[in-house]
């Protein structure tokens, strides 16, 4: 399969002033959202590593479509936080979603808590979500309770890419609540189900979120000739295996470019790819070069992700954007974009991505972002213009300061150094975990006792 670089329209490449929204009606939305993959191992990437550099061509041509953003972020350093954030454009630690849901607990994210998609339907979006959900598996947390017309996928965080013999009720594929047997490539399944969605909604405007399990582990690559040639120059056995789940997903991304194309939407549907936290470490699978640390901690390389987003008439292919941005900006950039108005009363933290590429006539905020995990107790962080600080739980548990512009791999700790710069982010630190709740559930949380260690 070819990249899609035909995804806009030759004429875009050639010429481009985009002063204000050009869309005539509500866009579409499709949100293509990886799990745990390495911030270098895309080809659009800056920072690729060689061996990655042409496994996913598909994906590349969102960015060369549109844009990159060279400072991306989420709201959590794992999954289960992560979505949250993204999915109700505000800081999950404000309702105690701070950790992974554990499997099978009796809980999810808080049902006084609104999804960004129940917004959606009020303003006349069929919603839909493909894959991994993680956000809770009672009914009452189901995604079709929460806001989504049509699921199909699993309520866990992971599950095996091979048919399973006996699979979990929250392992198995289900299709809005009945489950499905147990058959092909899970890859393959949720691509091909983000293009049959896309196809039944394609006369009314949709918001569509493909949550692929891919490329978390297991390291499952399907078993093909054609992947095996794409991924045999890569010796090391995990990061070929890695590789295999990476072009999968590549492939089904470009499945979904395709049914875009062939249903006409290419011009009215904004497009993006990122991920839902840092790259895991101790596999040595994924890259997160050239940041310090993986998924779990707050480092760059557990919070910085690949991201690129593509909307032709609206977004210049080729665009590098470096201001930092997050996923809580998803949900608001949307309203903006279909001319709907963001209620106050929502308290949404994100705000739209727009007049980042000049299709607003707003301005982009100067702010602060910021991470905690594990309560009052755990590590937390903030980042403002350049300058990172990080406090608690850091190696040798003093705080930690850097300046990303001059030391992207935080590896020169400038605290001692910068006292003023220090002080005023350390207030700012504080002033926002003043207005967060306790965790829910996991470490930090009231009732939470730690798992005894084994001899």
């Amino acid at each position: 399969m070819k990249p899609l670089l035909s995804f806009l329209p030759l004429g875009l490449f050639l010429s481009f002033a985009v002063p204000a929204l050009q869309a005539a009606d509500k866009p579409n939305v499709v949100i293509l959202f990886a799990d745990d993959s390495g911030y270098a191992d895309f080809g659009f990437q800056e920072s690729v590593r060689e061996d990655f550099k042409h496994l996913t061509p598909h994906i590349d041509s969102i960015a060369d479509a549109g844009a990159r953003f060279t400072n991306a972020y989420v709201t959590g350093a794992v999954c289960s936080p992560s979505r949250a954030g993204m999915m109700t454009g505000r800081y999950q630690e404000r309702f105690g979603h701070e950790t992974n849901l554990p499997p099978g607990t009796q809980d999810g994210l808080p049902l006084s808590e609104t999804f960004g998609v129940k917004r959606l339907q009020k303003i006349g979006y069929k919603t839909g979500l493909i894959g991994k959900w993680h956000l809770g598996y009672p009914d009452a947390f189901h995604p079709n309770e929460r806001g989504y017309d049509d699921f199909y996928g699993l309520l866990q965080g992971s599950r095996p890419y091979y048919p399973m013999e006996k699979a979990t009720k929250d392992r198995v594929i289900q299709d809005n609540g009945v489950n499905t047997s147990e058959s092909g490539y899970v890859t393959d399944r949720l691509g091909d189900a983000a293009c049959e969605f896309i196809k039944e909604n394609k006369d009314e405007p949709f918001y569509l979120f493909l949550s692929f399990t891919a490329p978390h582990g297991p390291l499952q690559p399907r078993m093909s000739s054609y992947d095996a040639q794409r991924i045999k120059h890569i010796a090391h056995e995990p990061r070929r295996n890695y590789a295999g789940l990476i072009v999968a997903m590549d492939d089904n991304v470009g499945k979904v470019l395709s049914t875009l194309e062939n249903t006409g939407l290419n011009d009215n549907t904004i497009v993006i790819f990122t991920n839902d936290n840092g790259g895991p470490g101790g596999k040595d699978s994924t890259s997160n070069y050239p940041l310090r640390g993986y998924k779990g901690g707050l480092y760059e390389g557990g919070v910085r992700v690949p991201w690129a987003m593509a909307w032709p008439g609206n977004i210049e292919p080729g665009t590098v954007i470096d201001t930092p941005v997050i996923t809580m900006d998803i949900l608001p950039t949307v309203f903006e974009a279909a001319r709907e108005p963001v209620d106050p009363s929502w308290q949404l933290d994100g705000d739209s991505l727009l007049p980042l590429f000049g299709a607003s006539r707003n301005s982009f905020p100067k702010r602060t972002l910021y991470w905690r995990r594990s309560g009052i107790e755990g590590p937390i962080s903030l980042r403002d213009g350049d300058w990172k600080l990080l406090d608690r739980n850091t190696p040798d548990g003093k705080p930690e300061l850097y300046n990303l512009a001059s030391d992207l791999g935080e590896s020169n700790n400038v605290a001692s150094k910068n006292p003023k710069i220090f002080k005023r982010l350390k207030a700012k630190l504080d002033a926002w975990e003043a207005q967060l709740t306790t965790p829910l559930w996991g470490p930090g949380s009231e009732n939470y006792r730690e798992p005894k260690k084994k001899n």
